[in-house]
């Protein structure tokens, strides 16, 4: 680095996670010992009376339920965020959310407002329970089989299925009918694949959501979004979101379209990206991180505990890349 050039912090991205994340107690620990969490926090249930309670609670069953679901994982993620940003945690260069954790990083991003977010994707998590009557979609994970030739298993089902998650290079989730689903998953068996029933209350990510788009797009449409402050990578494009507007029309898009995380892993990295931190409930973004992308840090904040040495490994692995460039 040349004299008196003032060091360039590493780049550092956001991640924030889907449904499937949640957990009773969720975000509890962070209320009591960050005072920054416990204002997030606090507004969310200012927004959405009654959240805190479900979210530490339960019962399960309920926090389950996808209208509620989703805003609880934001108001986690948001929550998680600020106590970092408030322990002095580097600054994130860049974001993305899998799934519904697209509004937390666009939150993060200072595009979208949390209390907005979180109105957003409760009539997101409503307006998708609508789509499908109960029991009449199904979603399955597949192992041990390329996305390329799931796609053409695919090809030949009768019905309604689709590639819903390019999860990792080891996983792509389906999503669709309940009989077309079942039909692939038989098929990809055949074919050497494992195929994994999913316990979801709706087949995300397809065709049969488009009236949830439909009902979703005029509520975007009345909702603010500004210029993402950092770059956030979509889900629908695997690119860096242009504008408010953009991030809008992609998140109407996203609700019938794949998400195409391992590109958005690969995009992040191919921006320089080596340090990963997953802020909310659970770890699994980190998990995907890890079987995705090779010669990076990936870790999780989703309480004091988890903070503190996340802190600690991010410090560590920042002040290593400022030597290299030095």
């Amino acid at each position: 680095m040349p004299e008196g050039a003032t060091p360039i912090a590493a780049p550092l991205a956001g991640l924030f996670p889907g449904q499937g994340s949640q957990a009773i107690g969720m975000a509890r620990a962070l209320y009591e010992a960050s005072p920054a969490a416990r204002a997030a926090l606090d507004e969310a249930e200012a927004t959405l009376p009654g959240l805190l309670d479900l979210m530490w609670e339960g019962p399960a069953e309920d926090l389950q339920a996808t209208a509620n679901q989703q805003p609880a994982l934001v108001a986690a993620g948001a929550a998680a965020l600020a106590a970092w940003r408030e322990a002095g945690g580097a600054p994130i260069t860049h974001a993305a959310g899998h799934s519904l954790g697209e509004y937390t990083a666009l939150v993060a991003a200072g595009s979208l407002t949390l209390a907005d977010a979180l109105r957003l994707v409760r009539a997101r998590g409503e307006a998708m329970q609508r789509a499908v009557p109960a029991g009449e979609g199904a979603m399955a994970a597949v192992m041990k089989l390329g996305a390329d030739g799931i796609e053409a298993i695919l090809e030949e089902v009768d019905g309604v299925v689709e590639i819903a998650n390019r999860n990792s290079p080891q996983q792509t989730v389906i999503s669709g009918a309940a009989a077309a689903v079942a039909d692939a998953s038989e098929r990809l068996k055949a074919a050497g694949a494992r195929a994994i029933p999913l316990k979801v209350s709706a087949p995300f990510h397809c065709s049969l959501m488009a009236p949830a788009a439909a009902e979703l797009a005029p509520l975007l449409l009345a909702t603010r979004f500004d210029a993402p402050a950092l770059p956030v990578i979509a889900n629908v494009s695997a690119d860096v979101v242009a504008s408010g507007a953009d991030a809008r029309a992609l998140l109407e898009r996203q609700v019938t379209a794949p998400v195409r995380w391992v590109e958005t892993l690969q995009h992040l990295h191919a921006l320089g990206v080596r340090r990963f931190v997953e802020f909310g409930s659970g770890a699994v973004l980190t998990g995907l991180v890890g079987r995705t992308l090779e010669g990076v840090t990936a870790t999780s904040v989703t309480d004091p505990e988890s903070l503190r040495s996340t802190l600690d490994a991010i410090t560590a692995t920042g002040a290593h890349a400022a030597e290299e460039d030095a």
